[in-house]
């Protein structure tokens, strides 16, 4: 936690769900309800809603960052809800930005495997275990990170499944799409 913002990060492991395509369409889970994270807490359906809805009132969005750093966005969430499942992302990295160009091949290449959400908790309670359960959160940014926290948050790519996305492909198409670039 930052002790100056009260900004506190919950990782997500990138994996069969979490994925970029050619066009740097990049989805999925940065969050999951009901699971716990290597830090003890565990996210309540609802969580977001709040803030997901103030963000919707005031015409702003969720950042993307690389690596938490606001110095850094790579890309555009363009859309953030909550389902189900967790918290679902879906937007496109910048590919007019280095650093979103590395994202992709980073991502491609197996190098960079995480999500994590920048947040700020609003209502918490402890469970009978001692867990923290986050009731209400105020999201401020989701990054693309090299050491996720929970492990099971995943992104597909576009027209895929949630599950079972083949990285090798997703390899592949990085590796063309890269190509591409470097003719124009």
């Amino acid at each position: 936690m930052d002790m100056n913002t009260g900004l506190e990060r919950k990782f997500a492991r990138l994996g069969d769900d979490l994925t970029v395509t050619e066009d740097a369409v990049i989805e999925g889970y940065a969050s999951y309800f009901g699971e716990g994270d290597q830090g003890g807490d565990i996210v309540v359906k609802g969580a977001y809603a709040a803030s997901l809805a103030r963000l919707e009132r005031e015409e702003r969005k969720v950042r993307m960052l690389w690596q938490h750093d606001p110095a850094q966005p790579i890309g555009i969430w363009d859309e953030v809800r909550e389902d189900d499942r967790g918290l679902y992302v879906k937007g496109r990295l910048l590919d007019s930005v280095a650093r979103g160009r590395e994202a992709m091949a980073l991502i491609g290449a197996g190098a960079i495997d995480g999500l994590s959400i920048g947040y700020r908790t609003v209502r918490a309670a402890k469970n009978d275990e001692g867990r923290r359960l986050l009731r209400e959160l105020e999201l401020w940014e989701v990054s693309l990170v090299t050491f996720p926290m929970l492990p099971s948050a995943r992104v597909a790519a576009k027209g895929e499944s949630l599950v079972g996305a083949d990285l090798r492909e997703l390899a592949a198409a990085f590796e063309d799409a890269r190509r591409e670039l470097a003719r124009m």
